[in-house]
């Protein structure tokens, strides 16, 4: 209950301030998350044809038959295996059963949709779209 107060204390003091929000501070703020984030094994999904991402997805790399191999966590449904290419495609489905589309959404970050899930993985993509 006291750090709910501190929050409190914090929006009230900020309701008070008449100012609109920095957009470079919630740039900073949004990639310290993202980073700490996948530091943590957590990564962006919206799973099942949802709309909205969120951070609920767990990400671990292994070494595979064919090279490095990511397994992305689904919550409590399951797993996804994806393949690192080193031709430039990003990902493959390691699975098989349905292939993953992969699309460049920012500066080193993939979306890659297999099925109806989506998943933003970080990676070196060479710039901006």
């Amino acid at each position: 209950m006291k750090k709910l107060g501190g929050v409190l204390v914090a929006l009230i003091a900020l309701a008070g301030c008449d100012r609109t929000p920095d957009n470079g501070e919630l740039a900073e703020a949004e990639a310290r998350g993202s980073k700490d984030a996948a530091e943590s094994g957590r990564i962006e999904c919206a799973l099942e044809g949802a709309k909205l991402f969120d951070r609920t997805c767990t990400v671990e790399e292994m070494s595979g038959e064919g090279g490095a191999i990511l397994v992305v966590g689904r919550g409590n449904v399951g797993y996804r295996r994806l393949q690192i290419t080193t031709d430039g495609r990003g990902v493959v489905s390691a699975d098989g059963a349905e292939p993953a589309k992969v699309t460049i959404v920012g500066n080193n970050v993939i979306e890659v949709t297999v099925g109806n899930d989506r998943y933003r993985l970080p990676a070196n993509t060479g710039g901006t779209k």
